[in-house]
């Protein structure tokens, strides 16, 4: 079984959707995305997850542990994946390619959230007015339209935004003032 990890070799293949797997373990693991069961709880919050692996790295967001630390920027990351993917932003490797139009991508996040410009895909929705968006962030922003709230504040003259962009067109006005 240990060999398989030195083989490449995955004799255990999901039958819901082909993927094979070096070990029993991994595939009992994976399983659980068909199922949807859960069956490991955090005792902080009571979010359920559907692996030990998972739920130890969940536990950094109330740890506040970052364990991975960046060797060009000092930069700290919860994830292994979330370093690997930061890292891409000193070497410009953008190894994610956009089948409609050939841009690339550094992260599979990123090249999701363009493939919605091409489909007008808009799973994000607004339960105040039921106005949809592509990106999760501009549904954020939206609904501080509605809350009222302003995150960002000009020190110049302290005016407060809802919007970062609004923030930034805002700062242009003093650069212009003699």
């Amino acid at each position: 079984m240990h060999m398989y990890t030195h083989t490449g070799e995955k004799p255990y293949t999901c039958e819901e959707c082909s993927k094979q797997f070096s070990h029993l373990s991994y595939l009992q693991t994976h399983m659980r995305t068909h199922t949807g069961e859960k069956p490991y709880m955090c005792e902080e919050c009571g979010k359920q997850v559907s692996s030990q692996t998972v739920l130890k790295k969940h536990m950094y967001t109330h740890t506040g542990e970052k364990p991975y630390m960046c060797g060009e920027c000092s930069k700290q990351f919860r994830h292994l994946g979330q370093l690997k993917g930061h890292m891409r932003t000193h070497t410009g490797e953008k190894p994610y390619r956009c089948e409609k139009c050939n841009k690339r991508f550094t992260g599979p996040g990123n090249l999701k959230k363009h493939m919605r410009t091409h489909t007008g895909e808009k799973p994000y929705s607004c339960q105040e007015c039921s106005k949809q968006f592509s990106d999760s962030s501009n549904l954020k922003a939206h609904v501080r339209t509605h809350t009222g709230e302003k995150l960002y504040r000009c020190e110049e003259c302290n005016k407060q935004f809802s919007r970062l962009d609004t923030l930034k067109e805002h700062l242009r006005t003093h650069s212009l003032q003699v």
